[in-house]
């Protein structure tokens, strides 16, 4: 592995800490004549090139990236929709509560049952009512998270996978917000998804249409004569122009006010005079209402949206996602996710070109990323955030096997503070290795390496507690291991591998290595 950045030495130091407890064992798990059964090698360049396009490396793919090569590789993924899942995995899906919902219809029922605890006249009634009701809320949002883990360690369209939660966690909601936990399902399945590899400007559009974002940032409430900033503002410092990105005040305001009427409506369409209501719009629980709407002339970053109507929103948008500013920041908060806490501005530069010249394909940037010589140079001093950490481990351990009890994941996630769905501030969760690499956090990391390593994870146990198949601990000492692995090992972790007493000891020292979290 190439010598780690300065930067990267205190979470060293961490990871040194936890290897030198188990320094003193002794005796190796494996033969080493497993080695001489290795899959023909990739070269260390293309397996660190594959682990960061994928939520690390699994047998699959390493087969698919033998048979077509890297741009055949990147092109297929960038061109992976609706790739079919594993059965077991799909099966598992369609039969989940949130497959088969909407927002308006779970928005209405949400009032519905609200206004019916209100009337319970007793308080044992109530307070059960109200339990019951939440109780439906948490397990509509565990079945999100859920699905999205399964999709992220399962699908073959990785880079797709990590584009969800990348755009999921860039244009994030909070699921413990007024209703969101019956709405952040659909949001991730149809405000998201759809959009990862096409134009951002449909992404922005997308989300800013779906009710959990409206809700979420308030738009609901921001009325003609009675404007509410707060999503206006998120929109240009957290989704498009950065907080550097040239605009106002001002512009926020007037962005407000393009955005009066946008908000949510899940009962009778309001009954409008007969010149609004050609301008009306709804789609599910999305509605425009030009009765709520400021239909004077505003001013954004300098050009003149004319009050017409929802066609402002749109000219709005396609205006803001235009600006360099908004490609530049886009381009550079992707190249900090794939490459480096602070990526070299020439890449970004060049990511900046690309979306202006795409009109924001997000794909075409990606590929300038992924075939850029940087990305290359970054290998081995990215620090994986707690996602990309605890799918790799499973993805590598089990490799394709499917597991049936993602609750342990998701716990694992809380507990090393990237919860799904769990971030209260719009903002998101860190992208840089500081947010993550607390001396807390290597400990935990190390205890859900045990777990793992050790087969006693939970991971094969039925979720409603009865009983499952046998786990066994994962032979981490395998063909995938030497092929893709060991070439990339410091000699202190060789040495402290080579020194553990058994093999579920070996599978935590190797998921726990400074090598396995840094990409």
């Amino acid at each position: 592995m190439r010598p780690m950045p300065h930067r990267c030495v205190p979470a060293l130091a961490g990871f040194a800490v936890l290897l030198s407890l188990l320094s003193s064992c002794a005796g190796r798990p494996t033969d080493s004549s497993t080695k001489d059964a290795a899959l023909p090698s990739l070269s260390r360049s293309d397996i660190e090139w594959l682990a960061r396009v994928n939520f690390g490396i699994d047998s699959a793919s390493v087969q698919e990236f033998r048979r077509l090569g890297r741009e055949r590789f990147l092109d297929g993924q960038l061109a992976a929709r609706d790739v079919a899942l594993p059965a077991p995995i799909s099966a598992e899906i369609d039969t989940m509560e949130i497959s088969r919902t909407d927002p308006e219809h779970e928005i209405a029922a949400v009032n519905s049952e609200r206004q019916r605890i209100n009337l319970i006249p007793d308080d044992m009634g109530k307070e059960q009512a109200k339990k019951t009701l939440n109780e439906r809320g948490n397990r509509l949002a565990y079945e999100a998270a859920k699905r999205d883990l399964l999709r992220a360690v399962y699908s073959p369209a990785q880079l797709q996978e990590q584009m969800v939660w990348f755009w999921s966690n860039h244009f994030s909601v909070f699921q413990n917000k007024a209703e969101l936990r019956w709405m952040v399902g659909d949001y991730e399945e149809h405000a998201i998804r759809p959009y990862t590899l096409g134009h951002f400007r449909d992404l922005v559009l997308a989300t800013l249409e779906h009710p959990a974002m409206l809700q979420y940032l308030d738009n609901r409430q921001n009325k003609s004569g009675r404007s509410n900033e707060n999503y206006a503002r998120e929109l240009l410092e957290l989704h498009t122009l950065g907080v550097n990105g040239g605009y106002t005040q001002q512009d926020v305001q007037q962005l407000a006010h393009v955005l009066t009427g946008v908000g949510i409506n899940v009962g009778q369409s309001p009954g409008l005079r007969r010149d609004w209501q050609v301008l009306y719009r709804r789609r599910g629980a999305f509605e425009f209402n030009p009765a709520q709407h400021d239909f004077s002339n505003k001013t954004l970053l300098g050009h003149t949206i004319r009050g017409t109507g929802f066609n402002e929103v749109e000219n709005a948008v396609a205006l803001i996602v235009s600006q360099k500013a908004c490609a530049h920041f886009i381009s550079q908060k992707i190249a900090r996710y794939f490459v480096a806490d602070n990526p070299p501005a020439p890449l970004v530069d060049r990511m900046t070109q690309t979306f202006m010249q795409t009109d924001g394909d997000i794909a075409a940037v990606l590929r300038t990323l992924f075939l850029s010589r940087e990305f290359d140079a970054g290998a081995g001093t990215k620090f994986k955030d707690p996602q990309r950490f605890v799918i790799s481990a499973v993805r590598f351990a089990y490799d394709g096997r499917p597991i049936s009890n993602t609750r342990p994941l998701f716990r694992w996630l809380a507990d090393l503070g990237e919860a799904p769905y769990g971030h209260q501030t719009p903002d998101g969760y860190s992208l840089t290795e500081v947010g993550w690499a607390s001396s807390g956090q290597m400990s935990r990391r190390f205890e859900i390496a045990r777990g793992i390593g050790a087969g006693n994870a939970g991971l094969f146990d039925a979720e409603d507690g009865g009983s499952g198949a046998t786990g066994g601990f994962p032979q981490l000492s395998n063909r995938l291991y030497f092929g893709t692995v060991e070439p990339r090992l410091s000699a202190q972790t060789r040495t402290t591998l080579g020194e553990a007493n058994s093999q579920q000891e070996w599978n935590m020292l190797l998921l726990s290595s400074p090598e396995f979290n840094y990409e």
